[in-house]
């Protein structure tokens, strides 16, 4: 028997994630007039999506550079910001601090300093476009949002 690799331990991770979602997706009851689209369409879609994304990870082939997991590298070590589970916390850290932010802060601010924070730091340096494209996305999901789709965004400091 083989021993399996990081992305299909993930994988099964992943599927077992998606199973118990659908499981609580089809529990949705079903809204009394009938329409097209219900209210369960797109929790359905989305497990079976992440469902499929899991059967796709655990069948990708490991690359052949990437290191085994009993091997031995003689590589430097990176510094302990930009390792891989060092990303993962400073990303959940980055979540939490926007989470406790939004509301005082303001939607747009808030969602920019997101972007424009994790992309400098997961190595994007052009600062000027990088700020440039998280101040249009972030606005135009909030002028969509707020003004098209009549949803409430805490405006937080700015006046609008």
């Amino acid at each position: 028997m083989t021993r399996l690799n990081s992305n299909q331990i993930i994988a099964l991770l992943l599927a077992l994630l998606s199973v118990g979602y659908l499981a609580m997706a089809w529990q949705i009851p079903a809204f009394p007039l009938p329409r097209p689209i219900d209210s369960d369409l797109f929790p359905k879609v989305l497990g079976f999506t992440l469902l499929g994304l899991a059967v796709l990870l655990f069948l990708e082939a490991p690359a052949a550079g990437e290191p085994q997991p009993d091997g031995d590298t003689d590589e430097p070590r990176e510094p302990l910001l930009l390792r891989p589970w060092s990303r993962v916390v400073v990303t959940a850290i980055a979540l939490a601090a926007y989470a406790l932010l939004l509301v005082p802060v303001g939607f747009v601010l808030a969602s920019t300093a997101l972007c424009f924070g994790l992309g400098g730091y997961y190595g994007y340096r052009r600062h000027a476009v990088n700020l440039a494209t998280s101040l249009g996305v972030v606005l135009t999901l909030y002028l969509t949002l707020t003004r098209v789709m009549g949803v409430y965004l805490p405006t937080g400091l700015l006046p609008f």
